[in-house]
Parts: C-alpha cells; structure tokens; sequence
C-alpha cells in the first residue's frame, strides 16, 4: 500500500520532483515504442543511444531522458527521417490508430516536387 497525503488519498501531487499528473511526462524510450517508432522498447533504447534521436534540437543519448507534450522530435530511422511533434501518452502500447494520437507529424513528405529556380514562374515567359 502506499503512502497518503494528510487528506486521505493516494495522490503525491505538490510534492518534490513527482508531476501533479503522472502522464505528464514520459521516458523517451518508452514513448517510442508507444508511437511505434521501434518494433521493441529494446530497439528504441538502442535508437536512442546511438544518437539517431534528437529532442528540440539537441541530440539526445539517453533512453531514460523525459519528453513532455509539446516536445519535437527528430528521428533518424534507416533512410528516412522524422519529425513528430509529441502530444499525448499512453500507459500501454496499442495499435497503430493509438499509436497516431501519440503525435502530430511534421516530417515533409519525401516525393514532394523540387522549385527549380525561374522555371515555371509568372512572368519568366
């Protein structure tokens, strides 16, 4: 059993270092193998330490570093790369359906048309 809080319940919120909300936050890892980024936690964890994932920006070695909503995400996965937007967590790992609430993607798509420059443009007849 755990501890409680002078009113009774089992809840920790406001106390040091532990979120109001436990889904707040979550280890790295575990969200992506909760978005279904890596087929195993094993393999998201090794996707991390070998420095193919970076957090805002900042490349990140530690599977156990906390992302949080709002966080972007930037994914090197064979020869493709990702960009996803974190908006939610899960407490377990679902389906794919599921799995697209976990995120927005940002990533541009792969086959979209190069502009060559002052090809086809107004006035450059």
């Amino acid at each position: 059993m755990g501890r409680r809080n002078k009113s009774g319940d089992d809840s920790f919120a406001g106390r040091p270092g532990i979120p109001a909300n436990p889904m707040s936050r979550q280890r790295l890892d575990k969200w992506l193998w909760h978005a279904r980024v890596a087929k195993t936690r094993s393999l998201a964890q090794g996707l991390v330490e070998a420095g193919h994932v970076r957090l805002n920006r900042v490349k990140v070695t530690k599977p156990g570093h906390d992302v949080t909503a709002g966080d972007v995400l930037t994914i090197s996965v064979g020869q493709r790369l990702l960009v996803l937007k974190v908006v939610a967590f899960a407490e377990r790992r679902g389906d794919y359906p599921e799995a697209r609430q976990l995120y927005q993607d940002l990533t541009k798509p792969r086959n979209a048309p190069a502009q060559i420059a002052g090809a086809s443009q107004p006035g450059n007849c």
